[in-house]
């Protein structure tokens, strides 16, 4: 199989590909921030990161730190073999709309059971997010959800040709 070669982090940086597999949660104090519709809709210090081999981080945040009207269930689901059923949501500010655009695990597999209900969201949909107040750029593809930043080097799974890292 095809492994990219790995960009070497430099100071204060990770490399995705020294992630694990299979992904694990971890809590992060990071400054986080969605924006939507001209608004926050979103902010937390109280956040998880996913971790998993060639992503970028998908930052959680609890459901208290997210504006719950900005949130519409869909009633779609769909399933990821660590982490179990997710559940998403439409996200709505003003006359703003994002389809299918965040989404959560709402009774998630033992190892992510720390996050259970907390909402993370597709940065490419979305006005802006920040971690600890850099903008990040959204991972690449419709499928995955992660947010990259100055810290993380990858490549990154999610281009065209990468399906099979």
């Amino acid at each position: 199989m095809f492994r990219p070669e790995p960009i070497p982090p430099g100071p204060g940086q990770e490399s995705v590909w020294d992630y694990p597999r299979p992904a694990i949660c971890e809590p992060t104090p990071a400054r986080l921030e969605v924006v939507f519709g001209g608004r926050t809709i979103a902010r937390t210090t109280r956040g998880y990161r996913v971790l998993e081999t060639s992503h970028p981080p998908s930052y959680y945040f609890p459901p208290e730190d997210v504006d719950a009207a900005a949130l519409a269930p869909t009633g779609e689901r769909s399933l990821c073999e660590w982490k179990g059923q997710a559940a998403y949501f439409d996200v709505v500010a003003g006359e703003a709309r994002a389809r299918r655009a965040a989404w959560c695990y709402p009774s998630p597999t033992p190892a992510f059971g720390p996050m259970a209900g907390y909402v993370t969201f597709y940065p490419a949909a979305m006005e802006a997010c920040f971690v600890d107040g850099e903008r990040v750029t959204p991972q690449e593809g419709g499928f995955y959800g992660g947010w990259i930043t100055s810290t993380v080097v990858g490549p990154f799974k999610g281009a065209p040709g990468t399906r099979f890292w």
